[in-house]
């Protein structure tokens, strides 16, 4: 640990006249040692203050291609970046909470001893930035000057991680002047550590421990941005942690505005696992976006509002293509600054990613170096074109879709919740629940998806993924849960909650929903929110008419809407629903400790609907039973 009288002398000696003169204009003592311990403790060669200027983030650009961690390709601004053949994910297993003795937040959450874990990520890190730069860098969470923001320090010695990080999250340098002194900022310590043909050596070593106690991420011997650039996921669990202290929320959730009649905004919030539209629906065509990720949600004035916590994307490219997605189509092959990772890049300098439109190509260079078709790893597996989970990063304001209230210091007010997952046999493509309490136990906490489409005949995998959130909460289930519910309170208007299923199928496994229809149910969800429509009151909620749908079905799709289609969609599937509870309450009955009440409430009031409804028309209720 430095001695609080080396601080000054050490950061002199290390960071040179003007980048010492940088970190000297902020006047945090916590601050200063914590980079002076780092930076003696990491012993880079050379460190480097970023305050997020022009000038430093280009220095910044030219570092990344200089140093060989991003190539440039043919489009201008476009770079392309190569992790490890083996390092291309979060890595769930080695990512864990430092917990003190004593102290449970679930089973569901990865943890270890906070001493030992210490110890043994203080032991990697030893050392790990010689012959490195490190990068000093800020950045805030959320709008700068804002009752969002939410400052972070990062350090690390990748000039692709502090690249990255540019583009997706706002500078913080003068947000950090404007805190002074407190200690209430988010620490973030990375090394790559030792390198082989430009990635990182030591993947065997690869650890992303989480300190909430801290309120510090360490990671160490890995280059992919899950892992490493720490306002991601990373900060989202010091954030969920903070926020239950604090009242507010920290949701994985996308933010848009929905654009109804007379050029009228209302703005909805969405909760959906992997794989279950939440980018497409963000980026819809007609719509905007402020986020695809992460927000923050809190309560002012008696309004709910949120913000998106960064200013850029970074997204899978797997099955990005001109039809689905003709407005990042047109972003990513345009000029501008954005990274490509992982994808295959050609001859002539250009990428590929899978799904993408034309042939693929016979040969170019990815992840495992030169590929040629057919090319196969040391275990005889053949290896694609590009990574599964190739990924861009770009700036939100290259979308000509992005809303201009994506950097508003006061918000959003939010106008609707939705929450979706991938669900073949029981919810309606679109409904609204009764009210907060039901919304948050029947649609949010009870959010299941199906992880894998098994043989035919066989019941498909469904996991329970409360909120969309489980893989990152940093609090007990049953907390989560409760701050839900209480957040609803002192609202003078309680946005709606509502469900959506884009993966709907009939009896013979056809989808019922074309990819196109949630623009139709997200027009329905702004009407109903501002009661400009009537909707039909079932066992589980509020559903569409018939006459609502087939206008706007005509309105925005330019189609004919038939009845026939409309009561395949909305019937009422009673078995499955029933079924579907009983899941839900043996996840929290047999795994989650302290839930709240309610929960087992509102569900057994929702069963005893349906049950009344079964006797009275029976297991498949056609929505016209319920006007």
């Amino acid at each position: 640990m430095v001695k609080n009288q080396s601080v000054e002398e050490l950061l002199k000696s290390k960071c040179g006249k003007e980048d010492y003169e940088k970190l000297s204009a902020i006047s945090n003592p916590p601050l200063h040692r914590f980079i002076a311990k780092y930076v003696e403790f990491c012993n880079p060669d050379k460190v480097f203050v970023s305050t997020g200027s022009p000038k430093d983030n280009q220095y910044i650009r030219k570092q990344a291609t200089s140093s060989g961690e991003e190539r440039k390709l043919a489009t201008k601004g476009h770079t392309v970046h190569f992790d490890g053949y083996y390092d291309q994910a979060r890595d769930e297993e080695n990512t864990k909470f430092l917990l003190p003795k004593g102290v449970s937040l679930g089973s569901h959450i990865n943890s270890t001893d906070r001493r030992g874990g210490l110890k043994e990520i203080q032991a990697l890190l030893k050392n790990s930035m010689q012959e490195h730069q490190m990068y000093v860098c800020f950045f805030c969470l959320g709008p700068t000057n804002s009752e969002f923001s939410l400052p972070c320090v990062q350090l690390t010695d990748s000039s692709y991680v502090a690249h990255s990080s540019v583009l997706l999250y706002r500078s913080g340098y003068e947000e950090f002047k404007r805190l002074g002194s407190s200690p209430a900022f988010f620490k973030f310590l990375h090394s790559e550590g030792e390198l082989e043909d430009g990635v990182s050596k030591n993947i065997h070593q690869r650890r992303i421990y989480i300190d909430l106690q801290g309120d510090t991420v360490y990671s160490a011997n890995t280059q992919y941005g899950g892992n490493t650039i720490g306002h991601k996921k990373l900060a989202m669990r010091l954030a969920i942690h903070r926020a239950s202290k604090e009242h507010w929320l920290t949701e994985h959730m996308f933010l848009m505005g929905v654009h109804g009649p007379e050029e009228r905004v209302s703005y909805f919030t969405g909760a959906f696992p992997s794989l279950c539209g939440k980018t497409s629906t963000s980026m819809i065509k007609g719509e905007t976006i402020v986020g695809d990720d992460i927000v923050y949600l809190k309560k002012m004035d008696g309004e709910m509002r949120a913000v998106n916590v960064e200013k850029g994307i970074f997204g899978i490219l797997q099955g990005v293509n001109s039809k689905d997605d003709p407005l990042l189509w047109k972003t990513l092959h345009n000029p501008g600054e954005i990274i490509f990772s992982n994808v295959l890049v050609t001859e002539d300098k250009n990428v590929y990613w899978l799904g993408k439109d034309g042939e693929v190509p016979k040969k170019g260079v990815n992840h495992s170096g030169d590929w040629t078709l057919g090319k196969k790893d040391a275990n005889g597996e053949k290896i694609p074109p590009a990574h599964p989970n190739a990924r861009f990063t770009l700036n939100m304001d290259l979308l000509e879709n992005v809303d201009p209230k994506l950097n508003d210091p006061e918000g959003v007010e939010v106008s609707g919740i939705i929450y979706g997952g991938r669900d073949s046999d029981t919810s309606v493509p679109v409904k609204e629940s009764f009210n907060w309490t039901h919304g948050v136990i029947t649609m949010g906490a009870s959010l299941e998806s199906e992880t894998t489409a098994a043989a035919l005949g066989e019941e498909r995998v469904r996991k329970i993924n409360p909120m969309a959130n489980l893989a990152f909460l940093s609090i007990p289930i049953g907390e989560y849960i409760e701050n839900h519910l209480d957040f609803g309170y002192g609202l003078e208007d309680v946005p709606p909650i509502f469900s959506v299923n884009y993966f709907l199928r009939d009896s013979e496994g056809n989808f019922l929903n074309e990819k196109d229809d949630k623009r139709v149910w997200l027009k329905w969800m702004e009407l109903r929110v501002h009661r400009d429509v009537e909707a039909i009151k079932t066992p589980t909620g509020y559903m569409p008419r018939y006459e609502d749908l087939k206008k706007l079905f005509k309105e925005v799709l330019g189609k004919n809407y038939s009845k026939e289609d409309y009561v395949k969609q909305f019937t009422l599937r009673v078995p499955e629903h029933l079924a579907k509870s009983d899941r839900v309450k043996q996840f929290y009955e047999g795994k989650v400790k302290d839930i709240p009440k309610a929960l087992f409430e509102e569900l057994e009031k929702q069963e005893q609907r349906l049950k009344e409804a079964k006797e009275e028309y029976g297991d498949y209720i056609s929505p016209e039973e319920f006007e």
